[in-house]
């Protein structure tokens, strides 16, 4: 289950770097231009802090780690679980629930254990599929916590721009009448603090929180295709039906044929 560098992120960072600055250097701007530390400052600063201000210091420290789940995100091995569920039915189907002590050791994925060892020690399908969707509850609303982090810096973001902007234009008000030069520097810096603020939250802040959505869902679809499949077992079911349900809950272009 550990992840890989997700290239589709990679990719979008590289190619969103490219786009953006690769063009204002083709309109024969100079890209270092658009790095004014001041702007910057009052972008990325701004954002940190707003977002500081709006959560719980231990949540706002931890979602930094969320920043690098989204460049190497959790693998699931959905076919693989789906043929080790299939197998742990065929063992419990002939020789009983209790066998499948035998096999914990040997699950690497901490709930799916979890959710055998619940079978095993008698308990009903009922209660079973709720300790599970209870689990997949709270995973949910931990995700979502991280993701909203990162939505609502994506809406602070071009506000503080707008700030810097203003700012900007009060510093080119001030320099009235001065040499033309520092006139042009202020208005370059007015703009370039819009720039970052809208940059920042279209191509880092919102697209962080929709990965981490997409990082929850499919975790929330691993861990309730487990549920179904222990809860299956649990109720002695025929493993190619077991099969045949599990891989229904993917998406079509993952479905497996069953015969």
């Amino acid at each position: 289950m550990k992840g890989n560098l997700d290239i589709g992120t990679f990719g979008g960072i590289v190619f969103g770097l490219a786009s953006v600055f690769g063009s204002f250097a083709l309109e024969g701007g100079e890209v270092g231009g658009l790095v004014l530390v001041p702007a910057m400052v009052i972008v990325l600063g701004g954002t940190i802090a707003a977002a500081m201000i709006g959560t719980k210091p231990r949540e706002f420290s931890q979602s930094w780690k969320l920043v690098l789940l989204t460049l190497f995100p959790p693998r699931y091995d959905i076919e693989g679980t789906i043929d080790s569920i299939v197998r742990y039915s065929n063992i419990a189907r002939k020789d009983g629930l209790l066998v499948l002590e035998k096999e914990l050791p040997h699950i690497e994925n901490s709930f799916l254990r979890k959710i055998i060892r619940f079978a095993i020690d008698g308990t009903d399908s009922e209660a079973l599929r709720s300790i599970g969707e209870t689990e997949v509850r709270y995973v949910s609303e931990r995700h979502s916590r991280g993701a909203s982090i990162f939505q609502k810096m994506g809406g602070y973001s071009p506000t503080m721009g707008i700030i810097g902007t203003v700012m900007g234009l009060i510093a080119t008000l001030a320099s009235a009448g001065q040499e033309p030069n520092v006139l042009i520097r202020h208005i370059a810096g007015a703009f370039i603090a819009t720039l970052w603020g809208v940059f920042m939250a279209n191509l880092v802040w919102l697209p962080i929180a929709d990965k981490l959505r997409s990082i929850h869902n499919d975790e929330e679809l691993y861990m309730d295709l487990i549920v179904e499949g222990v809860v299956a077992i649990q109720k002695g079911e025929i493993p190619l039906v077991i099969k045949a349900k599990l891989n229904s809950m993917l998406p079509s272009q993952f479905q497996e044929f069953v015969l």
